[in-house]
């Protein structure tokens, strides 16, 4: 009896998924828990794992097909069972061979009898309109004759004398204008449609200040090989703009704050998102109390993140919610941006590439690693002040790290 693969249930609002990739065909053999389809969902994607070794037998639904959750896509016969269901597999074949010999030998005898009058030259023996295939002056009166009526073949005559054919490979060649269609995944469907819908339904707006970076910098440099030692993971850039984030947060909730019909929703918890970059799309796995994880345990659960959402393994409940994100485009270079938040938050922080500038210290101009930062709020509950002075607490945060242990 086949071995059902379903699709599982990947958070409570999505109903429905598309199958983004077969990585084994009909035929293959698969490992336990190896994966055997990509699957793209609102949210995520993620990898379908084979529950049990054996070999893909049948595959219900082709890649780009949308199907509901809990659906069979494929049936798999487990090892224990191969044996019993091989004589099955060699008839089958046996016949399909067999068909597939009686259908060749019948194509094959017709293009047989259509192939041999040309030996023979039957069909210059019905010469129609080229007159030096003639044999003599006999036939040159039937060849005239039948030319007349006929207007087709006097087009192709002059075909071959213009020689289209070629031309046009030869401009495809040399100009290499294609095109090539692909459908959207349901992921990247999804981050559009919200995209659209936040600057549809929200009143954006982007405020931008900058911060030197040198503490952040020297203090990493002096704790690096400490840090690493203690925690068995490198002290980044992003576990200090959490704990900034959160303690600007604190001091102006509006930003950790969601509109909920005609209601204003604040909360006493930080939930950040971190915007990480894949190959299939965006994702934003979120840091649950964050307000109560200290810089390695930070770390550690971003590290995790990344490497999971670049596999395709994070799960549908780590990328629901969160109260506010913060997106690092710096790590691709970005020097400025204006991002978007994602609803239904209010706020979304954009850090920048780490730049040496002139910057006045002390009425001297010195050159210092600085940081474009750029805030995007939701102007219906955020007034311009509170965006102002959130972004100036992260920046005193960021220049002065040890105002985050004291709280000041």
């Amino acid at each position: 009896m086949p071995i059902e693969l379903k699709i599982p249930t990947v958070g409570e609002s999505i109903t429905e998924v598309q199958i983004s990739e077969w990585l084994k065909s009909e035929g293959d053999s698969v490992k336990q828990d190896e994966p055997v389809a990509i699957i793209d969902s609102e949210k995520t994607t993620f990898e379908l794992p084979a529950p049990l070794a054996g070999k893909l037998t049948k595959i219900l639904h082709q890649a780009g097909e949308t199907v509901a959750v809990g659906a069979v896509v494929a049936h798999l016969e487990a090892d224990g069972e191969t044996g019993k269901s091989k004589p099955d597999e060699k008839q089958t074949p046996a016949k399909s061979e067999a068909k597939g010999t009686h259908e060749s030998g019948t194509k094959t005898e017709k293009p047989e009898t259509v192939g041999k009058p040309q030996p023979k030259k039957d069909k210059p023996a019905e010469p129609k309109n080229d007159d030096s295939i003639g044999d003599g002056e006999k036939k040159a009166t039937p060849v005239k004759a039948r030319e007349e009526p006929i207007s087709a073949p006097e087009t192709k005559t002059k075909t071959p004398d213009a020689k289209p054919s070629p031309p046009i490979a030869n401009q495809k060649s040399l100009s290499d204008r294609e095109e090539e269609v692909v459908p959207m995944t349901m992921l990247r469907h999804t981050v559009a449609r919200r995209l659209v819908e936040a600057r549809q339904t929200m009143a954006m707006v982007t405020t931008f200040n900058e911060v030197d970076m040198s503490s952040v910098q020297t203090l990493r440099k002096s704790l690096k090989e400490e840090f690493e030692k203690c925690y068995q993971v490198k002290l980044g850039l992003m576990s200090f703009f959490v704990k900034a984030a959160i303690d600007a947060l604190k001091q102006f909730p509006q930003l950790n704050a969601e509109i909920r019909g005609n209601d204003i929703v604040y909360r006493n918890y930080f939930d950040i998102g971190v915007a990480i970059a894949t190959e299939r799309g965006l994702a934003v796995p979120v840091l649950r109390n964050a307000e109560r994880l200290g810089f390695a345990d930070l770390e550690k659960a971003i590290g995790d993140f990344s490497g999971r959402a670049k596999d395709g393994r994070l799960k549908p409940d780590e990328l629901e919610g969160g109260t506010f994100t913060i997106t690092n485009g710096g790590v691709f270079g970005s020097l400025f941006s204006t991002p978007i938040i994602n609803p239904p938050q209010t706020g979304i922080l954009g850090m920048h590439t780490i730049q040496e500038r002139p910057a006045a210290v002390d009425g001297q101009v010195v050159v210092r690693p600085m940081m474009y930062l750029a805030l995007t709020y939701d102007h219906r509950l955020v007034d311009g002040r509170e965006a102002v002075m959130f972004l100036s607490r992260v920046k005193k945060a960021i220049e002065t790290p040890a105002r985050m242990l004291i709280e000041v």
